[in-house]
């Protein structure tokens, strides 16, 4: 009996040594894997994943996206920095591509800044400001550690808690299905997972100042996601996925305008 309840208290100890902080909202999560090694193993995944893929040759489509991603990337560092968090950003090697496909409504952006946007969500976007509220939400992810969030859950719940580390040399397979849960790529690369209603929410909400920091209008927000929920019909598009329902999401997104404009207007 003492020795389960020693146990006990020391798997508490555990895990509350391994919590870390979201940026901006400051919401505990669990963070069982060091930022480096989750970096490293998606840095392989995003690379499998452009191999697997046809990158655009429309130029001027790429230059936007370059560019539009560019911004928000400097604003999240200015961000992280202000926050105390800098020495986080040694991981992040910030890259910018867009896929070839017009029928994948989608972005994403995997841990250490690497960005994928879809050429079907171009449409959609419409203009900078508009690709811009999807890039900020991308880098949104990142900066919040979402991946990693959910990668150490994953661990706890099928690995016992395992390290990310020892996982890979022991169930290899098994650790690299869950990475690409973790990361929101599905079985066959390309078919991206959506990430939690709670995740999706706080990265609307740190997205908007990343894209006001930017430079861009956090009021775009609203028609482009208006935009989105209108594509919905019987089949939402991916991007939608397990997300707010569009109208609720909009009243969040209203919500958290004042406190983006602050950055926009100053």
């Amino acid at each position: 009996m003492k020795l389960r309840l020693f146990c006990l208290i020391l798997g508490v100890s555990l895990l509350a040594s391994a919590c870390a902080t979201v940026p901006l909202t400051g919401r505990t999560q669990l963070a069982l894997v060091p930022t480096g090694d989750l970096v490293a193993s998606s840095a392989e995944s995003y690379n499998q994943l452009l191999a697997e893929s046809t990158l655009s040759t429309n130029a001027e489509d790429t230059a936007l996206v370059v560019q539009v991603g560019e911004r928000v990337a400097r604003a999240a560092e200015e961000m992280m920095t202000e926050l105390g968090m800098g020495s986080e950003l040694r991981y992040y090697d910030w890259q910018f591509n867009l896929i070839d496909d017009p029928e994948m409504v989608n972005a994403f952006c995997m841990p250490g800044g690497r960005i994928g946007v879809f050429t079907g969500i171009l449409p959609v976007a419409e203009s900078p400001q508009g690709l811009a509220v999807v890039m900020a939400h991308e880098v949104a992810h990142a900066l919040a550690n979402h991946s990693g969030e959910r990668m150490s859950q994953l661990l706890l719940a099928n690995l016992g808690g395992m390290a990310l580390s020892t996982a890979m040399q022991s169930k290899p397979e098994e650790t690299q299905q869950l990475a690409m849960v973790a990361f929101g790529l599905g079985a066959q690369l390309g078919v991206l997972l959506p990430y939690s209603r709670r995740h999706e929410s706080e990265a609307d909400r740190i997205g908007l100042i990343l894209m006001a920091r930017a430079g861009y209008d956090p009021r775009s927000a609203i028609p482009f996601w208006q935009r989105m929920g209108d594509l919905g019909g019987a089949r939402p598009p991916e991007f939608l996925s397990t997300h707010p329902e569009p109208e609720r999401r909009v009243e969040d997104i209203r919500g958290y305008l004042p406190e983006a404009l602050q950055y926009y207007e100053n």
